[in-house]
């Protein structure tokens, strides 16, 4: 999915501050990066104000993707606090990095092959690399998933979700992602190309854990079963999913 907003993207910076109640949230991951880029059919751009997917697979593209993303969920859940009377304050940065360490979150510094959202300092970081090669071997719609996901940790805090087992946490977060990103497409803010839903699918599934990880272990995110279904109920009927009433 790779994505043009009608107005200037911006970089991959936005916003304002937050307190904790997490820590560390993360999407998971067990994806290959693969060498050298496919080839990606050109489209033509979309109308002002909406985004839409296309197959490209440049560092460009996906830097691209990010920020189009952002932007998407920023204005989503800025819509969803608006009609219910509260005030929204976006995630305050997205950060990328490139070696273990280089990022940390409250002291505890990031691994390779992962993104999060740290609640401590109130960011998103993401692996560059990592995040790169799942963008070229799932697709570009894996990127919207991603940001989704660990901006949906930042409206967990911002509500005051905190569950008793990090698997409640994670498969919120992912019908959380999944309602922004359907909603968003009924809405016109975002068009899909075809091939999207597939990447969704595909890309939710291979951040699953393993089949043998205890439920209620400390970073269960939930098998790739449970996480598409989560997904897809969120992206098929909205934050109603999503056990937020």
């Amino acid at each position: 999915m790779g994505a043009r907003s009608g107005r200037d993207a911006r970089g991959p910076l936005a916003g304002l501050l937050v307190a904790a109640l997490v820590s560390l949230a993360c999407a998971g991951g067990g994806l290959a990066e693969p060498e050298g880029e496919r080839p990606g059919a050109s489209r033509p751009a979309a109308s002002p104000g909406t985004t839409r997917a296309d197959s490209t697979t440049s560092v460009a593209e996906f830097e691209q993707d990010v920020a189009d993303a952002q932007d998407i969920a920023e204005r989503y859940w800025a819509a969803q606090f608006k009609a219910s009377g509260q005030r929204f304050q976006p995630v305050r940065r997205i950060t990328p990095y490139q070696r273990a360490g280089e990022v940390s979150c409250g002291g505890q510094p990031l691994p390779r092959n992962n993104a999060v959202y740290c609640s401590r300092g109130d960011f998103i970081a993401y692996d560059v690399a990592w995040s790169v090669g799942a963008f070229r071997q799932v697709g570009d719609a894996f990127v919207f998933y991603l940001l989704g996901h660990e901006y949906a940790h930042g409206i967990q805090v911002r509500l005051g979700i905190n569950y008793s087992f990090t698997i409640q946490q994670e498969l919120q977060a992912d019908c959380m992602a999944g309602a922004y990103l359907g909603d968003s497409v009924r809405s016109g803010a975002l068009r899909l190309a075809e091939g999207d839903l597939d990447e969704f699918r595909e890309g939710v599934a291979a951040v699953g854990d393993d089949p043998d990880q205890p439920w209620f272990a400390e970073g269960a995110h939930g098998t790739a079963e449970q996480r598409t279904d989560m997904f897809f109920r969120g992206y098929e009927r909205s934050l109603k999913e999503c056990d937020l009433g």
